[in-house]
């Protein structure tokens, strides 16, 4: 099956798609597995059965002989919710168990539940609050966490709950499990938005929701501090951040978005860093919509993202 892409309507989470339909008739079919014949027939052919209709419609595959396959449906249904059950239980059996898929049914009724860890850099969260005030992000974010007290005020000023959480350097399980019993069973995301803490493998494990970060793009030469200072002094010609799902492998995680600009000579350390907060702000704000609108497929290291 060769890869293909259909958008039958413009695919903005606000609008477009869904058009004045109530939300909680709209649906995203997430579907992944081995590439083979029938698939999108398959789950057509389920939702056209319920009578549902797809308003749009991604895929690809990895290789059309043999490899990964990838499908992100979103379809209206008149009184989904009173019939998701139902719809599951066929999906299981029609598209699960046959083509031994990982799938899952999603709807924008349901927005997801985001927490944002930070230490005292602003721009990263101060851009994702401000979005989800405008309308611009599909979430809710329910708290902001720090090892400092820095950003309390700004973000009480959201009307959003700040927890301030001390970090021992030489000992971070107590900061660690103060941080688990908020976050456990409490929101969808994580989100590292300048965090400047390396997350343990034992967070990640038990955390129970996906974590993403956000770093200029430099790694991994000009490590440690000062890196826009060593740019300059190396002279680089653009600068860049990168959004990525955390691991237990340190800033190697699975890339969701990246982005660059040119910069010169003439730019001061400083004016990189400038430049380069804007680029993390934005790709951050990017990969989070992306992530809450149910875009992004996870296979081993990779991501497909769909727009």
């Amino acid at each position: 099956m060769a890869a293909a892409k259909t958008d039958a309507v413009e695919q903005n989470p606000n609008a477009g798609a869904r058009g004045d339909a109530d939300p909680s008739e709209i649906g995203r079919l997430i579907v992944q597995c081995s590439d083979q014949p029938g698939i999108v027939s398959t789950v057509s052919g389920v939702l056209a059965q319920f009578g549902a209709n797809i308003v749009s419609l991604d895929q690809h595959s990895t290789d059309p002989s043999g490899g990964r396959f990838f499908q992100r449906t979103e379809f209206h249904l008149a009184h989904l919710s009173a019939r998701r059950a139902e719809l599951e239980s066929v999906l299981e059996a029609r598209v699960g168990e046959p083509y031994e898929a990982e799938w899952s049914l999603a709807s924008p009724a349901r927005r997801k539940r985001v927490a944002i860890m930070v230490s005292k850099t602003d721009h990263c969260l101060l851009e994702l609050l401000w979005r989800q005030r405008r309308g611009e992000l599909p979430i809710d974010i329910v708290m902001v966490i720090s090892n400092h007290s820095t950003l309390a005020d700004d973000v009480r000023a959201f009307g959003i709950p700040f927890v301030h959480i001390a970090v021992d350097s030489s000992d971070k399980t107590a900061a660690e499990r103060a941080q688990l019993e908020l976050l456990r069973g409490n929101v969808d995301l994580v989100v590292l938005a300048r965090y400047m803490q390396i997350i343990s493998e034992n967070f990640l494990e038990r955390v129970g929701a996906p974590v993403i970060n956000i770093h200029h793009s430099f790694l991994p030469a000009f490590v440690g501090a000062g890196p826009y200072q060593k740019a300059r002094d190396r002279g680089v010609k653009m600068i860049g951040a990168t959004a990525h799902y955390v691991t237990a492998d340190l800033d190697e995680g699975p890339i969701i978005e990246q982005d660059v600009v040119r910069v010169d000579h003439g730019h001061s350390a400083q004016e990189l860093q400038r430049r380069g907060a804007d680029v993390e702000r934005r790709v951050l704000a990017r990969a989070v919509e992306w992530h809450c609108d149910d875009r992004v497929l996870r296979h081993d290291n990779l991501t497909v993202v769909f727009d």
